[in-house]
């Protein structure tokens, strides 16, 4: 693919345009010519994810908005009263639409329900790009990637994003001015219009992410319990545990002892992630830490879930095996559940049980 583009900006003269045009000796008929000349071999290689990438001016969206310009999403007419759901193709169905919206991190069914407009930008910035995966365009392109969220969330975003893009088998190409997303979103190639260098990549594993997890007071549930998708009660005697990434609060988990007439068990309680610090693994990351510790006491540990994303992790986990498959639970609010035992490596020797743990 050839690029040889130039474009000529022409402003009507006006006195304000005479006075600074002689001022520093700039033609007032031709304001400025820019050009660029260069090649995106993408018929090279098979790939997946595509980054152009570079400083504001360089040339990004001219480039790509003449070579993918009916392709890039800037964005949906949302219903302003309805939930995101509503927003989606209606021939594609409610568990293709939930199940998209894991794998870009959006793992959320509270805030599903919510209209587009009240979400968060970070929010925002995943659902546009699950609606984008599933029109199921030959290629899809965003231009100001990540531009309008914090940078840990568009990392974390980036990282979710390029595996949701990467398991639908979609082309996808982002297009930023922030290079810190590259080591995340992890792209097959990456082109520099500043200096029109196009460069092949190896899919790489992502920076790691250490979460601490500290026990807590159970008043910390109140900082996240809008979030968890059956209910918000806490059972008054849970264990309480909150993961930080450095000093920031990103997920919450309780755990319950349960007893029956031959043993006390412990099961998991509640897990829930922030919205912003999904499709990394944190939640299954720290479930796994947090039953692991449990498991020292050599009781059973379990845990009954109906978030598909959990179901999926745990199914697949040797650390985990089904207990009892897929049922109606009148604990769970008559709610589809799995129940699933932890059969992983106990932990020993943690002291109060602060762990560090890498996701």
């Amino acid at each position: 693919m050839k690029i040889s583009i130039v474009r000529k900006i022409k402003v009507k003269p006006s006195a304000r345009v005479m006075q600074v045009s002689g001022m520093f000796d700039v033609p007032p008929s031709e304001i400025s010519e820019e050009c660029w000349e260069g090649e995106l071999p993408l018929e090279q290689k098979s790939w997946n994810i595509g980054l152009i990438v570079g400083p504001s001016g360089s040339g990004k969206s001219t480039i790509a908005r003449e070579i993918f310009g009916e392709n890039i999403v800037t964005g949906y007419d949302w219903p302003q009263e309805q939930s995101i759901l509503d927003g989606f193709p209606k021939d594609v169905s409610i568990s293709e639409i939930t199940q998209v919206l894991g794998q870009t991190g959006f793992s959320s069914p509270p805030l599903w329900l919510r209209p587009f407009h009240v979400l968060s930008n970070g929010q925002q910035f995943r659902v546009t790009v699950a609606r984008a995966i599933l029109e199921n365009r030959p290629l899809f392109a965003i231009d100001e990637f990540t531009s309008v969220v914090d940078r840990v969330v568009a990392q974390i975003g980036s990282h979710a994003i390029g595996k949701a893009v990467r398991v639908r088998n979609r082309k996808f190409i982002a297009i930023s001015c922030h290079y810190d997303i590259i080591p995340w979103l992890q792209p097959d190639w990456i082109f520099e219009p500043a200096t029109m260098k196009f460069d092949w990549r190896s899919v790489q594993s992502r920076p790691p992410i250490l979460i601490e997890i500290r026990r807590v007071h159970r008043s910390a549930w109140h900082f996240f319990k809008k979030y968890h998708y059956l209910s918000a009660d806490l059972h008054t005697a849970a264990h309480c545990y909150v993961a930080f990434y450095g000093a920031v609060p990103v997920a919450f988990f309780a755990v319950l002892a349960s007893m029956n007439p031959i043993e006390t068990i412990w099961r998991l309680h509640r897990t829930v992630c922030l919205p912003d610090y999904q499709g990394c693994g944190i939640a299954t990351a720290a479930t796994d830490a947090i039953a692991a510790f449990y498991a020292t006491s050599g009781r059973r540990v379990y845990a009954a879930t109906g978030h598909p994303g959990l179901v999926r992790y745990r199914a697949k986990s040797p650390l985990w095996k089904m207990a009892q498959a897929p049922h109606i639970s009148r604990r769970a609010g008559d709610r589809l559940v799995s129940t699933f035992q932890f059969v992983g490596k106990v932990q020993e020797d943690i002291p109060g049980f602060t762990e560090k743990t890498a996701v």
